[in-house]
């Protein structure tokens, strides 16, 4: 039964009011909208880890195109950013794990057939697992769903007349264009770090000039921001000083080698302190689950009882705003995908990669598969419950692939180590470690699917949505995006190069995209076959992320408005520091926003929460063009860079202009966090 809470919400569009919705200029743009961002969210996630909701932007872009047409209204304008915000989302499930395949030598390119595979099939589980948390997540648990209802709310602007294509427009253009200043032209930097070091220690600091990051901290607000960088603070300011003040010193030249300064920090980083991320990702599932056992049954058992109404014939006394997709179909099918899963895993990984007995093999394929379908649930929904918490662009996949690789990992090792010596043979174990990558891959195109689904039925519910055709809607915005992201990636990888993997000689490694979640997953797999997974590590951070918890738990009984969710902390252990800082930067300044707007209106006599909601609206729109702007043109770029084979094809400065361009480069980014500001407080 609907709580009365439920029963008296009013959507934008009243559930009697039964607009169009799924129509032929709507799938077009949704099918393409969805190509489109997934290739710009690959190369934003492969560069820097993270990937940001594509919803905001595909519905204004919406708005704009759909305007041209003579009919068209806001639940169309819903059902266009549902279909395309999937491509984004799934190209986060993608990057996040199968570039671990290049960088294990078992891929050389990305296949089409098994690349579209794969995302296409785990796509399609992740909606359909979420269709039975739909009510207990949005409707019983009343999680907040950010960016969700701030989807929802550009949708509303939009139909009542707002300017949002105006900030997304020069936000993205001028994002661009200094994205080809930085990459494309060499004119301006895209980072600058620094190192001090005392005694054996090196306390390293740093920053990425990236508006797309600066974006990112705006959007998700001041308290993740805050964890992600004190994340990075745990990882650079305490671990990284801490491991090399008390390693043994030939231990440490074995990690660092001849390097020194910044560039020794990140390397201990990357070899060792990164690994206190895993642990604490792995708590953080768990406790994820933990918190989401009873919404889970209370989903199920709501959407049977639909089930049980439809039959009796009394489903007319469902409101069209109420109806999911049939929990019958969404078994089956879900069932019925366990063949075909089956059948990808025996192209991917087939006997002549894993040369063992024909029993063995079968049994490690079936296994596979089953699991692929069990942890994916249980992680689709820890993904569901955390897009509601802290938003889908802040939603950590990452964090429970790693958990589905090391769990896949060890019980690969237990079922093949009985006729495989993983110590001495080499070979097998990659294709063990990519067998363990595979069903990552699986898990985590459906989680990243999951969470972007139950952020749009949550904007679906504020405007009035259908939410069936909302989840039909999905599933064709991710078999669009499945299609195109193979391409995509071969095209990145032989334009950059990926994770220290260079596709040709004479290509340029400060240009290459650093896939740092396919490089953890990667290492996480490989560490396991061959014994040597730093497990200190990982032990220290599963403590980290208790005492995390525990924080967390006494801040929620003092009714602290600032919490502390563990996953977000957990990915800036791992990210470098240099990424976390624009996040940061970008955070405080939202919130600096909010107190700025809000005691102007105080002191006006005006409505402070209107003048805050508006100022974020504004900071959101803007904020989205900065992130689609920079990742859009990433794309473009490297289309010369894979022509020319080189990085430098566009470039207009000799090398010699470093220095100059670091600083052009840190005023380039000042200028972007003013004018972010100036446009967010302008009444």
């Amino acid at each position: 039964m609907l709580s009365d809470e439920t029963k008296q919400f009013v959507p934008y569009v009243r559930a009697e009011d039964d607009y169009p919705q799924i129509t032929f200029k709507a799938v077009i743009l949704g099918i393409l909208l969805s190509a489109i961002l997934a290739g710009a969210n690959a190369y934003l996630g492969l560069k820097v880890g993270m990937t940001v909701s594509a919803s905001i932007p595909a519905a204004v872009i919406s708005m704009a195109v759909l305007r041209l047409f003579k009919e068209s209204n806001i639940l169309e304008n819903n059902i266009v950013q549902t279909a395309a915000s999937a491509g984004e989302s799934l190209a986060a499930g993608v990057i996040f794990t199968l570039p671990a395949l290049i960088l294990l030598r078992y891929w050389s390119d990305f296949p089409f057939l098994d690349t579209m595979a794969i995302a296409m099939f785990g796509g399609v589980l992740g909606v359909l697992f979420t269709i039975p948390l739909r009510r207990a997540l949005i409707i019983e648990k009343k999680l907040k769903f950010p960016e969700g209802v701030a989807t929802g709310e550009v949708l509303k602007a939009g139909t009542e007349g707002g300017k949002g294509i105006k900030y997304i427009g020069l936000a993205g253009i001028a994002a661009a264009l200094y994205k080809l200043g930085q990459t494309g032209l060499k004119i301006f930097s895209g980072s600058v770090s620094g190192s001090v070091t005392t005694g054996r220690s090196i306390f390293g600091m740093g920053t990425e000039l990236s508006v797309a990051l600066l974006g990112v901290g705006y959007i998700v607000g001041l308290n993740i921001a805050v964890l992600v960088f004190a994340g990075g603070l745990i990882s650079w300011l305490f671990g990284i000083p801490l491991y090399m003040a008390f390693t043994d010193p030939a231990e440490l030249s074995q990690v660092v080698g001849n390097m020194s300064g910044y560039d020794a920090a990140l390397e201990v980083w990357s070899q060792k302190i990164r690994y206190m991320g895993v642990g604490a990702m792995v708590v953080g599932g768990i406790w994820a689950l933990i918190s989401l056992a009873k919404p889970l049954k209370d989903g199920i058992v709501s959407s049977w009882e639909a089930v049980q109404k439809a039959r009796s014939g009394n489903s007319a006394d469902i409101p069209r705003t109420e109806r999911d997709m049939p929990i019958n179909y969404v078994l089956w099918g879900i069932l019925g995908l366990g063949i075909p899963i089956f059948i990808v895993f025996t192209q991917v990984i087939d006997m002549a990669h894993l040369p063992v007995s024909s029993g063995l093999y079968w049994t490690t394929m079936s296994i596979g598969a089953v699991f692929s379908l069990v942890a994916g649930f249980l992680f689709a929904s820890v993904a569901g419950y955390m897009a509601g918490l802290v938003g889908s662009s802040n939603n950590p996949i990452s964090g429970v692939t790693i958990a589905t690789i090391l769990a896949t990992s060890l019980i690969l090792l237990a079922l093949l180590g009985t006729q495989i010596d993983f110590s001495v043979d080499t070979e097998r174990a990659q294709a063990a470690a990519a067998a363990a990558i595979v069903v990552g891959a699986m898990v985590a195109c459906a989680a990243a699917i999951a969470g972007d689904n139950m952020q749009d039925l949550k904007a679906g519910q504020l405007v009035g949505a259908t939410p069936y055709k909302q989840q039909i809607m999905q599933i064709v915005g991710v078999v669009s995006a499945a299609l195109v992201i193979a391409p995509i990636l071969s095209l990145l990888f032989n334009a950059y190069g990926l994770g220290g993997v260079l596709p040709r000689e004479g290509m340029s490694s400060s240009e290459m995209l650093s896939a740092p979640q396919a490089t953890l997953m990667q290492s996480v797999a490989e560490g396991v076959f061959a014994r040597n997974l730093e497990w200190n590590m990982i032990w220290i951070g599963a403590v980290i992320a208790v005492a995390i918890i525990i924080l967390d738990k006494v801040l929620e009984a003092k009714d602290f408005e600032f919490r502390t969710p563990v996953l977000a902390v957990a990915v800036g252990i791992y990210l470098p520091l240099e990424l976390t800082v624009p996040i940061f930067i970008g955070g405080v300044l939202a919130w600096y926003v909010g107190r700025k707007v809000v005691n102007r209106a105080k002191n006006e006599g005006a409505d402070p929460e209107e003048a805050k909601t508006n100022a974020e609206r504004k900071g959101l729109l803007f904020s989205s063009g900065l992130i689609t702007g920079e990742a859009l043109i990433g794309i473009v770029l490297a289309i010369p860079f894979a022509i020319q084979e080189s990085t430098d094809a566009l470039r207009l400065v000799p090398e010699s202009f470093a220095p100059y361009a670091d600083w052009l480069g840190a005023l380039a980014g000042v200028f972007f966090i003013i004018w972010l500001y100036k446009v967010a407080v302008r009444k």
